[in-house]
């Protein structure tokens, strides 16, 4: 574990090219370190997502969070969080470039170790997996409770989001680990299951862990929903294969 940290607001280049804000943390020294990209949930980029990008920095990695509502402004991110939910909330093509741009700034730094690894919570885990599936560099990746990534009813894809992650899960080219609470109604239970039996079916390396008594969001300290017993066992499995497949 490291102490000593440098975090700060940067810039990166995100999806066409555009200039945007972003958190970055990492240890202090030399390195090399392996990287993550953090996405953040659908109530915003906020204090969780931060706090997480830390906590990552704190156990040896590079970790960058991206604002994926930066054309939104500043401000209050649950007001940012709202606006961007009313317009349909961020496209998908939108975050494979805000996603390939932050692996691009985690990849040129100095005391990079080259290999990065996608992570999420809720929204940001449908996205992670999206993003495992259609980038070609992910090392690695962990979702974490990610809905929609297989949906029940085709109504409920959008021109943002016009398909579900799961239909692009034969282009999955890094090792996905899952976490999942079994009190969770999306992804519930029956979701979960499909998703590990299309993986298995094709191959994939995968890792899922369910954890009873924990629901939607239980890493997030801000919420009731947070169940600490669970989220401490379920953080040293991130760890573990965060150091397993890029440390």
């Amino acid at each position: 574990m490291y102490r000593g940290l440098v975090g700060k607001e940067i810039k990166y280049k995100g999806h066409d090219g555009v200039e945007k804000n972003a958190y970055f943390a990492r240890p202090e020294g030399d390195g090399p370190f392996p990287g993550v990209v953090f996405i953040h949930h659908v109530p915003g980029w906020n204090e969780v997502c931060v706090e997480t990008v830390r906590r990552l920095a704190h156990h040896g990695f590079a970790a960058i969070t991206p604002n994926l509502y930066a054309a939104y402004g500043e401000g209050d991110a649950d007001d940012i969080g709202a606006r961007a939910r009313a317009e349909g909330g961020v496209s998908d093509e939108q975050l494979l470039g805000d996603v390939s741009g932050s692996m691009a700034y985690l990849r040129a730094q100095p005391n990079a170790n080259g290999k990065v690894a996608v992570m999420g919570y809720c929204s940001g885990g449908r996205q992670t997996f999206l993003a495992a599936c259609r980038l070609k560099d992910v090392n690695a990746a962990v979702d974490c409770w990610g809905g929609r990534v297989m949906v029940k009813d085709k109504a409920a894809l959008t021109a943002k989001q016009p398909t579900a992650p799961i239909d692009f899960a034969k282009d999955l080219n890094c090792p996905i680990l899952g976490i999942f609470g079994n009190d969770d109604k999306e992804p519930d239970v029956e979701q979960v299951n499909k998703t590990e039996e299309i993986l298995k079916g094709l191959g994939k390396r995968h890792e899922f862990h369910r954890y009873d008594g924990a629901g939607h969001a239980f890493f997030d300290w801000s919420r009731p929903s947070y169940r600490p017993e669970q989220a401490m066992d379920a953080w040293g499995k991130v760890f573990a294969f965060l150091n397993k497949n890029i440390g």
